[in-house]
């Protein structure tokens, strides 16, 4: 079975970090999806998501992920399942922190604007259970009045991440 490690980082506005995927990628090309991958053989689904999250945004942790979801997901494209976890973090970054290692764009996303966006069924499933989560509301507790890591700018609430159709 696939084994997939993800990671869902919520700023103290209560957005969730999403990447737009590109046409090049294998599963879900186009669409919204959470950061993270494959597990590599003879790696656990811990170290993969911090390699993962290096990889695609360039943000380096030691710590802070905890584990949210151990779950078979079924794509319905696909006749085998995949073997997910699903590591979440309160963050102070920024999209502005944000380095682009993969996929057209990745961005912080407010809930609301999740559902004019073409996600992936993967994305779907899980951001959305984790915005019902108290989970989710711990996160966003958690960083109540906390300052952006960056000091930067982040994009308005009003600015919805670009659609390429």
């Amino acid at each position: 079975m696939t084994r997939i490690s993800v990671i869902v980082l919520v700023d103290a506005r209560g957005w969730v970090l999403l990447q737009e995927r590109d046409e090049h990628a294998p599963l879900s090309p186009d669409k919204w999806g959470m950061v993270g991958g494959h597990v590599e053989d003879g790696e656990e689904f811990e170290p993969a998501a911090y390699r993962e999250l290096e990889e695609e945004t360039g943000v380096h942790l030691e710590g802070g992920l905890r584990l949210w979801r151990a779950e078979t997901f079924q794509y319905p494209e696909r006749d085998e399942p995949f073997d997910y976890r699903v590591w979440v973090a309160g963050t102070t970054l920024t999209d502005a922190d944000i380095v682009i290692g993969e996929g057209r764009q990745i961005v912080f996303v407010a809930p609301e604007s999740l559902v004019g966006l073409d996600t992936s069924h993967s994305c779907r499933h899980f951001v959305t259970e984790l915005l019902t989560s108290p989970t989710y509301r711990d996160l966003v507790d958690g960083l109540a009045g906390a300052p952006p890591a960056s000091g930067g700018a982040s994009r308005p609430a009003t600015r919805e991440p670009s659609h390429r159709r």
